[in-house]
């Protein structure tokens, strides 16, 4: 194919710098003859003037531009011809696919309506196709004016489907129209005071940035060299079948820089594995034969899932000597130093009861979805729980990296055993008795991030369902607590309803249902700010903190949306007490964050026979046992990838409202509700994250 004309001029219209015409021709006869510009041999350095210019060169970066724009359309057209493999894989041959099973009563009558929404958007438009090709469609309808409903009176009537159709625009402009508008107005509201909430919080993290503003240490708070200056603190590492990451967590909390003879660490196992129950106590025994500190505890009725397991901890006897409690989970890993830098804070503070450190995450650059991971969770900790702790003294608990005094947990009522969020259960009734919070932004421990939709997908429902379930408990304490009214008001509506009920009501209802429906009732249409600015602009703004994130600014942005359907269940299921608003499953970790240390590595391919050179006859047998076991079992058979139904049927939903959009000329809806779409349908098929088959 000849290069094109407009292509030439499209090259040369930014270097054109005067000179006389030039007449190339061209010895390939499939060329055409191009008259172009000569640039002006001033333009060029001395070294170029005795150079003489070959006509050819500039039809070689032709040529190249033109195989390069190949290769990209060839990219594409690859890429489209490997999802459509996967949709045909997945949905019609069903290889190494599993459909989301989901228990009676859970998320069905979600899914329910979805799927009747879908079925009445094809009818409508198939509706819609037949009077657009007949000649019937109305470009942009006012059917709110009389004058509207005079035209269509007037109208000659071509048969029964010309006035089905007809009365099909007189009926959404009377009856439909306006409560979506009514209920779209709602939503707009309410995504303007989120975002206002949302930039308010900017603002402080700015505030807090520019004025250096952060919880200092005054002081050598150790001045002691006996230790005698030194509380008695202990750590808990509470975990349940934790097979990939048990060891690191261990490891790293043994070598925390503390007095050995003021430093307890439980290991608080749930396991109902034998093999797994065994691999920690031959980590504990080898811990403790190094002369740390350190007991292995494994309950008998494992009710009240994490909470039931600090519950019972925390009442042994030996816990009264103890005047602090750091807790991590089975897959963090703290410095040496961490103790040092968070303890010190209670000095001189006998009002302080936690103190939290931030997390930071090893895996965040694994996968696309680890990076949006990333980008949600700086914000959390950089911006709202810095911006909370500075000024308001107030935050949720993570659940682990944080210390806590035990008296403030004591007052406080305890570990209960009544949610699952237990973390922000006891941070808010600590709040309400009156106790402080300090959030330290500097201290990071580091962790992971699911790796895999499933994981995630679970782990946002119970981050989401758990916290609509405690505002229901937790509301009539909050009343009547002695607590000023400013702190009420931000509990109950800053805190529980803005940012854990009205954020995945609106973005789903406004996002999901709305804008699909208002393609067929064009009377309702979404304005432009609500679809394109304002998303972004709020896009812009979560990943300030995270700023090596900002070419991830658009998947960010769908991806949101896509959640949103399993937030909104999920917080429906807790405000309502469903079925699966109590249901816990430990969030899949990798154990990724062992990888990076090089040495602990060594240390495990050294682990047998440290612990053969260490054990008691009894444990040998244990570990010979065991050995023979793991030879003999087979491999392990990698689980397969999920079909989740209603991100599935929410992709065509999105997707035949944008073919409908096509109709109306909506240009800017048209092409979010097709990326949308495609944003469905890829998390749909588990497309993104880790494939696990």
């Amino acid at each position: 194919m000849a290069p094109s004309l407009v292509l030439s001029e499209w090259w040369t219209k930014d270097t054109r710098k005067g000179g006389t015409p030039v007449v190339v021709t061209m010895e390939n006869p499939n060329y055409s003859v191009l008259e172009i510009n000569g640039p002006d041999p001033e333009a060029f350095g001395s070294m170029d003037k005795d150079r003489g210019k070959n006509a050819k060169q500039f039809t070689w970066v032709l040529l190249l531009r033109a195989h390069r724009a190949v290769g990209c359309v060839a990219w594409l057209a690859a890429a489209l011809w490997a999802l459509l493999g996967a949709v045909k894989k997945r949905l019609f041959l069903r290889r190494g696919v599993s459909q989301e099973r989901e228990k009676p009563g859970k998320g069905r009558l979600l899914f329910k309506f979805i799927r009747g929404f879908l079925v009445l958007s094809l009818a409508a438009l198939a509706f819609e196709l037949v009077a657009y090709w007949k000649g019937w469609h109305f470009q942009n309808p006012d059917l709110h004016m009389p004058e509207s409903f005079h035209m269509l009176e007037t109208i000659e009537i071509q048969g029964w489907m010309h006035k089905s159709y007809l009365s099909w625009l007189s009926f959404r402009a009377k009856y439909i129209a306006y409560p979506i508008q009514v209920l779209s107005n709602i939503c707009i509201i309410l995504f303007i005071i989120q975002s206002v909430d949302r930039m308010a919080l900017c603002l402080g993290c700015f505030w807090i940035k520019f004025k250096k503003i952060k919880p200092r240490i005054e002081g050598d708070p150790f001045k002691a060299d006996d230790g005698s200056e030194y509380p008695m603190v202990l750590v808990q590492i509470p975990m349940c079948n934790e097979r990939e990451v048990y060891e690191q967590s261990i490891s790293a909390v043994c070598q925390l820089d503390w007095p050995k003879d003021r430093l307890l660490i439980q290991v608080l196992d749930d396991s109902d594995d034998d093999t797994i129950k065994l691999l920690i106590r031959a980590e504990v025994s080898k811990w403790s034969q190094r002369g740390v500190t350190i007991v292995y505890r494994h309950r008998l009725v494992r009710n009240g899932y994490k909470a039931g397991n600090l519950k019972s901890a925390m009442s042994c006897d030996y816990v009264k000597n103890y005047e602090f409690v750091a807790i991590f989970d089975a897959d963090f890993q703290p410095n040496p130093d961490f103790l040092k830098q968070t303890i010190p804070h209670f000095k001189g503070n006998p009002e302080l009861g936690l103190v939290q450190a931030r997390w930071g995450f090893v895996n965040k650059d694994e996968n696309l979805l680890t990076r949006l991971q990333n980008i949600n969770l700086c914000f959390h900790f950089e911006v709202e729980q810095q911006v909370n702790g500075i000024f308001l003294n107030f935050f949720g608990f993570n659940g682990t990296a944080g210390v806590w005094r035990i008296k403030a947990l004591e007052d406080s009522g305890g570990w209960l055993e009544r949610t699952t969020v237990e973390d922000m259960d006891i941070a808010v009734r600590a709040h309400l008795s009156g106790w402080k919070f300090i959030f330290l932004n500097d201290v990071k421990v580091l962790c992971e991030v699911p790796e895999s939709y499933e994981a995630y997908r679970k782990q946002q429902h119970r981050w989401h369902s758990g916290p609509m379930h405690l505002f229901r408990l937790c509301l009539p304490a909050i009343i009547t607590s002695k607590i000023s009214m400013w702190k009420k008001a931000n509990l109950i509506l800053l805190f529980f309803l803005l940012r854990k009920l009205i954020l995945p009501f609106y973005s789903f209802t406004l996002f999901c249902i709305i804008l699909p429906l208002s393609m067929f009732v064009p009377e309702a249409e979404l304005p432009v700010w609500v679809i394109c600015y304002v998303p972004v602009f709020m896009s812009l703004l979560n990943i300030l903190p995270a700023p090596r994130s900002l070419p991830f600014i658009v998947p960010y942005l769908l991806f949101e949306n896509t959640m949103s359907v399993t937030k909104f269940n999920a917080m429906v299921s807790g405000l309502f007490q469903l079925g699966s608003s109590y249901e816990w499953v430990v969030t899949k970790k990798a154990g990724r964050s062992s990888e990076s240390d090089l040495l602990a590595a060594a240390e495990r391919e050294s682990k047998t026979s440290q612990l053969h050179r260490g054990s008691s006859e009894s444990e040998l047998i244990e570990l010979n046992k065991l050995k023979e076991r793991q030879e003999k079992a087979p491999l392990p058979v990698k689980k397969a990838n999920k079909i989740y139904k209603k991100e599935l049927t929410l992709a065509l939903l999105l997707l035949i409202a944008a073919a409908r959009s096509l109709l109306s000329a909506q240009g800017i809806h048209f092409y979010f509700l097709l990326f949308q779409g495609a944003s469905f349908l890829l998390v749909g098929l588990d497309l993104i994250g880790e494939q696990m088959s």
